[in-house]
């Protein structure tokens, strides 16, 4: 049986295994019909999930999780998280706006929940605001206040 101080600890390797993209951790810690949504994505089993894997870009780089588990109960584990990296390349906005890297460190904070399946995680869903990293790059924000 797994205990609960054990899932949060399989939950914390999950989101450090995502930042680095490991593959290999993530299909171990993943049960094959996960269902993950997140406010970029949605995903129905673990192949789809680590797909998206392949599809990051070298958009942001040097990126560092500080995380911590907020509560674990039954079937459940919730951790809060900090990630800060560097916008290092293009950002695309539209199909046709794109950023050019500008070297800004910026920082998102959100939060996980995780559902288990044993000492698998079966259902994942992330919050974080979105728009925190244009903010941060200047896109978006109040420079009317004349």
């Amino acid at each position: 049986m797994t205990t609960q101080a054990h899932r949060g600890e399989i939950l914390v390797r999950a989101l450090q295994a995502a930042v680095r993209g490991d593959r290999t951790m993530l299909a171990t810690l993943y049960t094959d019909d996960i269902k993950a949504w997140t406010p970029a994505q949605s995903a129905s089993s673990a192949a789809e999930l680590l797909g998206e894997l392949d599809r990051r870009d070298d958009t942001f780089t040097d990126i560092e999780l500080d995380v911590t588990p907020l509560d674990v109960a039954g079937d459940y584990a919730c951790a809060e998280w900090s990630v800060a990296m560097t916008h290092s390349g293009d950002l695309a906005l539209r199909d046709t706006e794109i950023v050019p890297a500008t070297g800004v460190r910026v920082t998102i904070n959100g939060v996980t929940i995780a559902e288990f399946e044993g000492d698998r995680i079966c259902a994942l869903r992330q919050y974080w605001d979105e728009l925190a990293v244009y903010e941060q790059l200047g896109l978006v924000g109040d420079d009317s206040a004349d």
